[in-house]
């Protein structure tokens, strides 16, 4: 008798109250500058995009991409100096010359990527919401660049039976 009324609970559980946040296309935010370097453009843009709106204000978003584009132009002027020297060097140097460039590339990727994780532990895993750099096809051309993803984390139905 007992198994019954719990089976008539399971029944009336209704699916499409339910959606799957997982569905959701991540949202990407392409580089806008104009100077780029190993694929990282030296700013990103702030504007706010609409598959954000009621996730997330408007200023916090503003404020993450603001801290990313104080990393980029911190890092990316001495970058672009160190390449330049790196490619006239280049032919005496079998391209050993090149290799500064490619370090402090890296250290500015992981500088960006520090920056997001502070701020997804921050606020934005709280607001179901993950950052990060990823690497993706050029829309233009053959090429890749670095864009700033913005991926939504399920939330976890916690009155859905298992």
């Amino acid at each position: 008798m007992a198994s019954s009324v719990f089976d008539a609970i399971y029944e009336e559980v209704d699916e499409d109250r339910y959606p799957d946040d997982c569905t959701i296309e991540p949202v990407v935010i392409r580089g806008a500058g104009n100077m780029t370097v190993f694929g990282l453009s030296n700013r990103f843009v702030s504007d706010f995009p609409s598959a954000l709106t009621g996730r997330v204000a408007p200023e916090e978003f503003k404020a993450t991409i603001t801290r990313v584009n104080l990393v980029l132009r911190k890092n990316l002027p001495v970058n672009v100096k160190w390449l330049f020297c790196g490619c006239l060097c280049c032919c005496c140097t079998l391209g050993c010359s090149l290799w500064p460039v490619i370090c402090l590339s890296r250290k500015t990727r992981h500088s960006i990527i520090k920056v997001l994780e502070w701020e997804n532990s921050r606020l934005y895993h709280k607001l179901g919401l993950h950052w990060r750099l990823n690497k993706q096809w050029c829309d233009t051309n053959n090429m890749m660049e670095y864009v700033l993803l913005i991926e939504f984390i399920p939330k976890v139905p916690i009155h859905r039976p298992d």
